[in-house]
C-alpha cells in the first residue's frame, strides 16, 4: 500500500500540523499498521516534547503544510494591527470559533485570534479561558514567525508584541 508518489516535504523540513503548530520533520520511515505497510512522516515538536506520527498519503488531508512564506508573515503581522472584532455572540460560542480557527493552522486566521483577544495594560482583564486561548493563538504565530524570520522564539515574541503595542498606542 505504499505511494510511489514522491511527497513535497523531506526530512528536517519545518512543517506546520494544524492541531499542534510548527514541527520538524525527522524521518520518513515505514510502518506496519493493522497489517497494511504505510510510509509515515516523523514528525517532532520540541518545545511540547512530542513526536506524532502521520501517514505521507493523508498529509494533505490533513492539513499539514509548509511554513508559510515571508509575505504571508508580514500579511498576519498587518492584519494584527487591525482593530479588534469581537462579536456579540455569547463567550462560549466565541470561544468555540477561536478554537477553530487557532486549529485550522492557517497563520492569518491565527494572527486575528491574537488580535482580538490582546489586552493592553488599560483595559480590563482577560478571564482564565480567555487568556488559554490568547496564549494558545499567540504561541502558534510566533513560533511560525521565527522559523520563518530566521530567529529565536523570544525575539519573534518581542516583534509580535511590538506591533500589538504599536496597535494600542
Amino acid at each position: 500500500m505504499t505511494k510511489t508518489k514522491k511527497n513535497e516535504f523531506r526530512p528536517d523540513d519545518f512543517v506546520v500540523y494544524p492541531a499542534h503548530g510548527v514541527g520538524r520533520i525527522v524521518s520518513i520511515e515505514e510502518q506496519e499498521v493493522a497489517g497494511l505497510r504505510l510510509e509515515m512522516f516523523v514528525i517532532s515538536f520540541e518545545k511540547d516534547k512530542m513526536t506524532l506520527r502521520v501517514p505521507t498519503a493523508r498529509a494533505a488531508e490533513i492539513g499539514m503544510r509548509s511554513l508559510a512564506s515571508p509575505d504571508m508573515v508580514n500579511r498576519a503581522l498587518e492584519t494584527l494591527k487591525g482593530k479588534a472584532r469581537v462579536k456579540r455572540a455569547m463567550w462560549s460560542r466565541r470561544a468555540q470559533e477561536y478554537e477553530q480557527k487557532i486549529n485550522s493552522g492557517d497563520l492569518l486566521s491565527i494572527a486575528e485570534v491574537v488580535r482580538d483577544l490582546h489586552r493592553s495594560d488599560d483595559q480590563r482583564e482577560q478571564s482564565y479561558s480567555e487568556r488559554q486561548l490568547y496564549e494558545a493563538a499567540l504561541d502558534r504565530l510566533t513560533r511560525e514567525v521565527a522559523v520563518v524570520s530566521g530567529m529565536d522564539e523570544g525575539g519573534a515574541q518581542k516583534k509580535v508584541e511590538a506591533v500589538l503595542t504599536a496597535r494600542a498606542a
